[in-house]
């Protein structure tokens, strides 16, 4: 273990000077129950100091025995040895005085007893809520705890780890969840990351090893004359030129994954018919039949990227297809939304070989069609990350009797459309 490491977990068990938070948990516990205790206190002495039911009635009776008080007065009696009216009277009312007077100052000297009574019983139940509040904050924070020492102990090579915390469906095992799921992504991209350093470094090294073994063979021979030597650096230019669209298909799945800041709407329609256009004469030449079915469909985000996903797309179709074969591209609107649809004939493909082919350097056992095929294997890549960065969704679907069927879903932009836009635009074919 490193001595960082080790001066960490020492720090983390002493405390140091840091405040944790189950400190502040139990600071905080003990001064509300104190502040709560102090204000019932408050309320109880003031009930029972002015209550609003008022004083407890005086019973008053003239047989006294004995004088509460020495300053109550006996009044002298009359001749027969008796006392007269209006010696009562007065030796009633000096005994309620008296009474009255001691009843005031038992009732204060309760009041001060229930007081300082109260402050004791305050001041202990205040300690032990003190104590209890750092045992149930420290069982509460323990998931924190488990959790902070396992994102201590992950790393770049450890992201397999998770929690699994248990225990009820309450804001911490939320928490352990939804780290668990985030080292679960972290793990995935990590894992393609790793993949598609590999597979990238695998595509750029065999241009270099070709365009190296051209030039040596060209340079071992020792009759080699200038036909040959021209041949043999068309061929180098060639692996170049190979290389040139590989690094541009990277940058642009860079791009792609760096997101759009600045959004424009654009004419999908009028973008389509442009690709279809400019991918007619390919489309001639493998012998398939290219058509477009457009109308108005304006989305939203960055034209040329959405443009790269179009080629790309319809490349692949192209590529990927029969002698004989059709692609159909078309753009419409659909509820609000820019929706572009590319469907091809070709092989049967798998649907569960169907997430595989969005997956970067992956083709379907190296070729759809049975035979070699020239691409870079990050055509349909460039079009999901594309798509994510323009908050569209993909579906892809294979089809029964071969190819597939791509459907691209932009949003749209409400109230405002590109130069050029012809609302209600009727289907156009383009071949």
């Amino acid at each position: 273990m490193s001595v960082t490491a080790r001066s960490t977990r020492r720090a983390a068990r002493s405390g140091g000077s840091r405040r944790t938070v189950r400190a502040k948990m139990t600071i905080l516990h003990g001064v509300l129950f104190l502040a709560s205790g102090a204000v019932l206190l408050a309320i109880t002495y003031l009930l029972v100091r002015y209550s609003p039911l008022g004083d407890p009635p005086m019973r008053s009776s003239t047989n006294f025995i004995e004088t509460p008080d020495d300053s109550v007065t006996l009044p002298p009696p009359d001749a027969a040895g008796q006392m007269t009216p209006d010696a009562r009277v007065v030796m009633k009312d000096q005994l309620t005085a008296a009474a009255s007077k001691a009843l005031i100052e038992q009732r204060a000297d309760l009041l001060r007893q229930l007081l300082l009574n109260s402050f004791i019983a305050l001041g202990v139940v205040s300690l032990f809520s003190v104590a209890l509040g750092w045992i149930v904050s420290g069982r509460m924070l323990r998931p924190l705890r488990t959790i902070t020492a396992a994102a201590r102990d992950i790393s770049a090579t450890h992201l397999h780890r998770r929690l699994d915390l248990d225990g009820p469906p309450d804001e911490l095992k939320e928490l352990g969840d939804t780290f668990d799921a985030l080292m679960v992504r972290l793990e995935r991209s990590f894992l393609a990351q790793r993949q598609f350093v590999a597979n990238a470094s695998h595509e750029l090294r065999t241009p270099l090893a070709r365009q190296r073994a051209l030039g040596q063979v060209a340079l071992s021979d020792p009759e080699a004359t200038a036909d040959s030597l021209r041949r043999a650096h068309e061929r180098i230019l060639a692996a170049g030129a190979q290389q040139e669209r590989l690094l541009e298909a990277l940058l642009t799945l860079t791009r792609s994954h760096a997101g759009i800041e600045v959004r424009h709407p654009f004419d999908l329609a009028q973008l389509v018919e442009e690709v279809v256009e400019a991918q007619s004469a390919g489309a001639r030449d493998r012998s398939v039949a290219l058509t477009a079915s457009v109308t108005a469909a304006v989305a939203s985000g960055h034209r040329p990227l959405a443009e790269r996903l179009v080629v790309n797309l319809v490349e692949n179709a192209l590529k990927y297809n029969v002698p004989g074969g059709v692609v159909e591209v078309g753009a419409r609107t659909v509820a609000g939304r820019a929706v572009l649809t590319v469907v091809n004939t070709g092989p049967v493909v798998p649907p569960d070989k169907v997430e595989t082919l969005f997956q970067p350097f992956q083709r379907l056992g190296g070729t759809r069609t049975g035979r070699r095929a020239d691409g870079l294997g990050l055509g349909l890549s460039i079009v999901q990350a594309v798509a994510t960065a323009h908050d569209a969704t993909v579906t892809t679907e294979p089809r029964p009797q071969g190819g597939l069927s791509v459907t691209v879903s932009f949003p749209g932009e409400r109230g405002s459309a590109p130069d050029g836009v012809r609302p209600g635009r009727a289907a156009a074919g383009v071949r």
